[in-house]
């Protein structure tokens, strides 16, 4: 299998068939070794604590736990998923060909179940397998608990447990496979460029989360009563972890302590400080003075956005993405949201799943080498409906399985707390413990 570290998605792209770069390369190689733990751990450090406590901050007092209880079920729960079937039905290769579509084309089978097939030798490139296994269960654990953000507030803690197991069944994990397969999946076949995810996580959680906020309804009052954040420090201190860790996961996504992952940290930290004030200027002109909250959502617009381009695109390019990334989230989580009327407590999709589009479709631009970017794009205009289908596919796919999915659980068990139970606050309705002493 050819590796597209250079072709846009990145030398962990080209991984997601263990099996053949295994029987390519069996030397173990210490440094890519250590900088794939370490990435690994800042991935997770970007869900716990750091995405437990973005959201956190924006909730009401009365809700503060309820969002960091959830952020902290979700690891758990997706961590013994991946280990039992997730990791075999996004990377199992069986029955896959280039440019054959068949079944495989769609999602792994199970022939990994429960990491069966692992031993300790075996290897990803020159790092052990186990590595990339962790690496990629991060990916997995982050994804659901960004969909957090947008029901908020108003989902009970048993029907998200639920919800988040078959979603990330029939949705993450097909998704995955699609674009990161290798040769034979769908979305891998036709060249689409996602080197750290912006399809795969952003665009993903953000459809899934507009679908779940609108099958529960708005929060009891919205928009008419206050729903201010009731701590932007927690959100701050949040967004800084989520700064930081991000790192690990576009410049992990390079699966080498090589000069890709050189490029895509600096490429990253471009994007997200040219977003960060992006955003603040554009609140600044639009309200007329720039928020503390406002900084911090342009800064996770930022790493969205630049996250499916961190392998191919140049240091321009990554300003442009960012800079689009932080002005286009702004309007879409504010005026976009007020004129559609629907409830994104958090504003997973506006951030997320509309920065996820933003940054897959500029990928298909600034990955060519015309614009100053990496990526092996000699017809811009061929890539971006590349990357047009990609989205579209991925839009469609998981806004249907998820409002199908959302729809089913409704009827069996419902989704949605008491009313009683949401003016009383979901810390206390469904956990008995309050965040704060009063």
């Amino acid at each position: 299998m050819t590796l597209r570290k250079i072709a846009g998605l990145g030398a962990l792209s080209s991984l997601f068939s263990p099996s053949l770069v295994m029987a390519q390369e069996k030397t173990l190689n210490s440094g890519d070794t250590a900088w794939m733990l370490t990435a690994t751990a800042l991935v997770l450090f970007m869900t716990i604590p750091g995405l437990a406590l973005f959201y956190a901050g924006m909730v009401r007092s009365k809700n503060v736990l309820s969002v960091m209880m959830q952020c902290f079920a979700i690891t758990a729960l997706m961590s013994l998923l991946w280990f039992a079937y997730g990791y075999s039905l996004a990377f199992d290769t069986t029955g896959m060909e280039a440019g054959v579509t068949n079944f495989s084309s769609f999602v792994g089978g199970l022939g990994n179940m429960f990491l069966g097939n692992l031993t300790k030798e075996s290897l990803t490139a020159a790092f052990p397998e186990s590595v990339f296994i962790t690496f990629q269960m991060t990916f997995a654990i982050i994804t659901p608990a960004l969909i957090v953000g947008a029901f908020a507030e108003r989902m009970k803690f048993s029907a998200m447990l639920v919800f988040m197991t078959v979603w990330f069944t029939l949705v993450y994990a097909p998704i995955a496979h699609m674009v990161w397969g290798g040769d034979g999946a769908l979305m891998w076949d036709w060249g689409v460029l996602d080197f750290a995810g912006g399809t795969v996580v952003h665009i993903n959680a953000g459809i899934a989360g507009l679908v779940a906020c609108i099958v529960l309804g708005k929060r009891k009052g919205y928009p008419s009563v206050a729903m201010a954040p009731h701590n932007l420090g927690y959100t701050l201190i949040g967004a800084a972890m989520l700064w930081v860790g991000w790192f690990g996961f576009n410049a992990g996504s390079a699966a080498a302590a090589d000069q890709t992952a050189g490029m895509a940290m600096l490429v990253t930290q471009i994007a997200t400080a040219a977003a960060a004030l992006g955003w603040m200027f554009a609140e600044w002109i639009t309200h007329g003075k720039p928020s503390a909250l406002g900084i911090a959502s342009g800064v996770v617009a930022g790493l969205i956005g630049i996250t499916p381009a961190a392998g191919t695109v140049g240091p321009m390019g990554a300003m442009i993405i960012g800079l689009s990334a932080g002005v286009i989230c702004f309007f879409c989580a504010t005026s976009l949201k007020r004129k559609l009327g629907y409830d994104d407590s958090l504003d997973v999709f506006g951030v997320h799943g509309v920065g996820g589009i933003v940054g897959a479709l500029l990928t298909g631009i600034f990955a060519a080498p015309a614009l100053g970017g990496f990526g092996e794009v000699e017809n811009i205009g061929l890539q971006l409906w590349i990357q047009f289908k990609g989205v579209a596919v991925t839009v469609i796919y998981t806004g249907i399985v998820t409002f199908v999915i959302l729809k089913v659980i409704d009827a069996v068990m419902g989704l949605r707390v008491s009313d009683e139970d949401e003016s009383v606050g979901l810390d206390l309705a469904q956990h008995n413990e309050r965040g704060y002493i009063l």
